[in-house]
């Protein structure tokens, strides 16, 4: 029986870029580094980057699996990013269901989205 996710692995053939922009932009902090893999770790959640000889370039196919990044504070969140240089394809909007989304795009093109709870 699957009782959750254990995490989410992201394919580049650029790993040190993705790496500093995950770690230096987004500000994570990296767990563990093996090499041509490297884990941030949230709880019990974990977010992968890895090199892969089957991946190269830009994201093909960037709105197949979007990464949520849970956040507090949007709004200081989302300026601090675009005062970094990050690209941002949707600002902060409110959802019909409460909570606030904004969206992003990582050095290889892939979509992730800051994520703003109700409540």
């Amino acid at each position: 029986m699957i009782d959750g996710i254990a995490g989410v692995t992201i394919w580049t053939s650029d790993l040190d870029r993705l790496v500093g922009f995950y770690q230096d932009t987004l500000g994570l902090q990296i767990h563990k580094h093996h090499g041509d893999y490297v884990n941030f770790v949230f709880g019990d959640v974990r977010l992968n980057l890895g090199l892969h000889d089957q991946v190269s370039g830009p994201s093909r196919d960037p709105y197949r699996v979007m990464v949520h990044l849970s956040v507090s504070g949007i709004h200081d969140v989302h300026r601090r990013l675009v005062e970094r240089g990050v690209e941002f394809i949707r600002p902060p909007e409110q959802e019909s269901w409460g909570g606030w989304v904004a969206t992003l795009l990582d050095p290889d093109g892939n979509i992730l989205q800051l994520l703003q709870m109700a409540g």
